[in-house]
């Protein structure tokens, strides 16, 4: 049967799809910009971003000619042949950031889940097969794969899978302190997001980041950067770690990469690539041309002062949007984040509203996103119009004022 002849809704979910997930109401079925239709042809604006995924908003018109022109040239080779777009971004990656080699993925996950593999494969090679702890911290979120879900330091999404990979710890984030009391010689990672994503919207603030890179240099430990959320423009810069005044060991990159395909990737020295061989870790599909030819377009127009700049005039209207909502409705505690991951904190009266909110605002036509039950995430595209900014946060106060009465 031809896809187009068989009728689907969103009640055909809860019939085939795994339980997994509890999607909003709507079926999402053409998205423009930032501007998303559903399958009545009602129109919403989209504050979400495919979870900081579509960074250059929907069907980018530079992202739709690439896909085009690379699906009609090569899609696949697998990792027995290299391709020149897969060189290409690794070249523009590199030149971009402290990196010199890179490991392409397709999805935050693996670039974690490699990420986290060479950092114990490293410090075996190098030091010892006893050093081997990773220092993670509470409320992290680093994927779903048995290994990236026991680093994230949520338990409630890695409990009754059997036992989980050892030797991690978690510590309070933010917490230098906490992190010298648990760190020593059989260290051989710290784990952090520079800006927690799933766990409330939560920046390191400058003084724990400079120290997690002192502790790390201290005990030949490797600094392991999760920027699958927070990296490709989102903060204002090209990647989070640039606020910081530090280099980092390690970095993984997904969701914008992309700017809506799947890919990611992990990028890191010389020295650190060095203890790899060929068999030692791998993957099919990481690194096919398809891939990568889009992402080195999403790159291109990413990593540019016109986008970059225009990330904080865009959070300035954010900020100051939430900040007028907040004086009618004295609902949110705080409003954190940087550039265009953005988290408003609900105060303690109306901390486990943040599901209703998100949708009463699907029902005004708005996507928005939480992170945990009390913190409402906006991370829209990174070239979003000033316009959807100001209809969004219109049609937002419309949905608190429903979800308050």
């Amino acid at each position: 049967m031809a896809a187009e002849n068989l009728a689907v809704s969103r009640e055909t979910f809860d019939n085939v799809i795994l339980p997994v997930y509890a999607p909003v109401q709507f079926v999402p079925v053409k998205g423009k910009g930032s501007r998303v239709w559903d399958q009545q042809g009602k129109e919403y604006i989209d504050f979400s971003g495919g979870i900081a995924v579509t960074a250059l908003g929907h069907c980018h018109p530079a992202l739709v000619e690439t896909l085009k022109s690379q699906g009609e040239t090569l899609w696949h080779t697998s990792n027995v042949f290299t391709n020149e777009p897969a060189l290409r971004l690794a070249s523009k990656l590199i030149a971009a950031t402290f990196a010199e080699r890179v490991f392409f993925g397709n999805s935050g996950a693996e670039a974690n889940e490699a990420a986290f593999k060479l950092a114990r494969y490293y410090a075996c090679k190098k030091h010892s097969p006893f050093k081997s702890k990773i220092i993670a911290f509470h409320n992290a979120f680093h994927g779903r794969t048995l290994f990236t879900v026991s680093v994230g330091g949520q338990p409630k999404y890695s409990d009754g899978f059997g036992p989980k990979p050892a030797d991690i710890v978690h510590v309070p984030f933010n917490d230098l302190a906490a992190v010298k009391a648990v760190i020593d010689d059989h260290t051989c990672a710290i784990v952090v997001e520079p800006i927690q994503g799933e766990g409330g919207v939560m920046p390191a603030t400058p003084e724990f980041m400079q120290g997690l890179r002192a502790l790390c240099d201290q005990h030949n430990a490797l600094l392991v950067l999760d920027e699958v959320q927070s990296g490709m423009g989102r903060s204002g810069k090209l990647f989070a770690y640039e606020h910081y005044g530090i280099k980092p060991d390690i970095i993984t990159t997904a969701k914008a990469l992309g700017g809506g395909f799947p890919v990611s990737a992990m990028l890191t020295t010389h020295e650190i690539a060095s203890v790899m061989a060929p068999g030692v870790h791998g993957t099919t599909y990481g690194g096919n041309p398809l891939a990568c030819a889009i992402a080195e377009t999403a790159l291109d127009i990413i990593n540019t002062p016109e986008v970059l700049n225009g990330v904080d005039a865009r959070r300035e209207q954010f900020v100051s949007a939430l900040q007028k909502i907040n004086e009618q409705f004295d609902i949110f505690s705080e409003i954190r984040g940087k550039g265009l991951l953005l988290g408003a904190v609900l105060n303690a009266q109306h901390a486990s509203k943040a599901r209703d909110i998100l949708n009463a605002s699907a029902a005004e036509g708005l996507m928005v996103l939480t992170a945990g039950s009390d913190v409402i995430r906006f991370v829209p595209s990174l070239v979003i119009e000033p316009t959807d900014i100001a209809e969004g946060m219109a049609r937002f106060a419309r949905a608190i004022a429903k979800v308050l009465n």
